[in-house]
């Protein structure tokens, strides 16, 4: 047995016609991972390349706002990334934005394939049956995925935008959102940035994409949401961006 749940479920009972995800809500390693430490200092471990930092809160915030159900990873990034797919290149990371992961630089597949097992796999699961719920209950859920980025990265320029949406081939939620979004004066608000949302396999095409329902992945500048004050303001700002998209997705049907 994992020394930890792979997911922390908020709210199952809630509103079916949202389920707010946070793939990167976490920087715990669990102790049967790389002795618990992935082999990083703490400053690194608090920093964006273990965990989205400040996503967990505004979830949280958007999900209360909502009255929805959420998901939530409780593991790093570095341990395995949910948000990508099983076959990916960087679904366990050796390098990242200059730092290496030394926990993970003799990792070989018997281990990958134990990490998907214990904390990847377990947290799709969990977000598949939050799905099934609300689709019992007659209702085709939108989904809405909470990510942070970084105001830049090493040796690259600033990045401009407060917060982006990002999505690939299924624009119901996505289009509208933006364009609520870009609706106030005070945000910079980006179209597939500060990434782009065009990734086979990841969690929005896993369980947006392939199952046929509405979905965005929203990014916000962690700078805007390392408090506690930002983070619940970014929440309650997001619930009225969100539902003014859903309603305005709806009316287009």
């Amino acid at each position: 047995m994992p020394s930890m749940p792979a997911f922390e479920l908020v709210r199952p009972d809630g509103d079916p016609a949202v389920l707010v995800l946070c793939d990167h809500a976490s920087n715990a390693v669990p102790r049967e991972v790389a002795g618990g430490d992935l082999g990083l200092p703490p400053e690194d471990m608090a920093r964006h390349i273990a965990w989205d930092v400040g996503a967990r809160g505004v979830t949280l915030a958007l999900a209360e706002r909502l009255g929805c159900p959420a998901v939530l990873s409780t593991f790093s990034r570095l341990v395995i990334d949910p948000n990508r797919g099983e076959d990916d290149p960087t679904l366990v990371m050796k390098l990242y934005d200059g730092s290496v992961i030394p926990g993970n630089r003799e990792v070989d597949g018997g281990e990958v394939a134990n990490r998907l097992a214990m904390w990847h796999r377990p947290y799709h699961r969990a977000v598949r049956e939050a799905l099934d719920r609300a689709e019992a209950r007659g209702v085709p859920p939108a989904l809405v995925s909470i990510h942070s980025f970084t105001p830049r990265l090493r040796r690259r320029p600033p990045r401009p935008w407060h917060v982006g949406v990002l999505w690939d081939e299924d624009g119901r939620l996505a289009t509208p959102l933006i364009s609520r979004l870009r609706a106030e004066p005070d945000l910079v608000v980006g179209d597939n940035e500060p990434y782009s949302g065009r990734l086979k396999g990841d969690c929005m095409w896993t369980h947006g994409t392939r199952r046929g329902l509405p979905h965005a992945l929203i990014e916000v500048r962690n700078d805007l949401i390392s408090d506690e004050a930002g983070r619940r303001a970014w929440g309650a700002r997001l619930a009225d961006a969100v539902s003014d998209a859903l309603a305005a997705m709806r009316r287009a049907a």
